[in-house]
């Protein structure tokens, strides 16, 4: 049977990336202003969104990762390491 889970039960396996990169900018991004810089990129996000991300809670579709490396300004790949 296929588990569409990380092996300690997240649903993304970039969730913690995505956390890293964010307070690593300068300056640092809050969770909000991430939301915002999404939202002008043309994606419909909030805070909320972005914290079930982070922590694992909710699933990132494809659309979400292109957003979010376009705005973290890094590869598809760093995202998903």
């Amino acid at each position: 049977m296929f588990i569409n889970k990380t092996s300690d039960g997240k649903n993304n396996i970039c969730g913690k990336q995505v956390a890293r990169l964010r307070k690593r900018m300068t300056p640092k991004v809050s969770q909000r202003a991430l939301a915002e810089m999404l939202q002008v990129a043309g994606l419909d996000i909030d805070k909320n969104a972005i914290q079930r991300m982070e922590s694992g809670k909710r699933f990132i579709t494809d659309i979400e990762l292109k957003a979010l490396a376009k705005v973290l300004n890094v590869t598809y790949a760093e995202l998903l390491d």
